[in-house]
């Protein structure tokens, strides 16, 4: 992949973006594992739709976390059907950093 994808914070990444982990990766991007990381203090390991500034979390760093079993979907939303709602799964919360 040639272009570099835009991470939570609104920063690049670099060169590796968030479908690349996923495809054949076992490591988490930089924007993956700060995705993930979110959910590790959360009731249920419940994952974020925003990041801590507010931005949404890219639906695609959310896929490729999904891609990988990182995080499973946690519900349906009625409200915003289009929104991903998900749980960290064990894999992820030991790629997240919490052992």
């Amino acid at each position: 992949m040639t272009s570099s994808a835009l991470s939570m914070d609104g920063g690049r990444d670099g060169p590796q973006s968030s479908v690349a982990a996923s495809a054949g990766s076992s490591a988490p991007s930089r924007a993956q594992r700060r995705y993930l990381s979110l959910g590790l203090g959360q009731p249920g390991g419940k994952l974020p739709l925003f990041d801590r500034t507010g931005q949404k979390i890219p639906a695609r760093t959310i896929r490729a976390c999904m891609s990988a079993g990182w995080c499973n979907p946690w519900y349906a939303n009625p409200v915003e059907p289009k929104w991903l709602v998900c749980k960290l799964t064990e894999d992820g919360r030991a790629v997240a950093g919490d052992s």
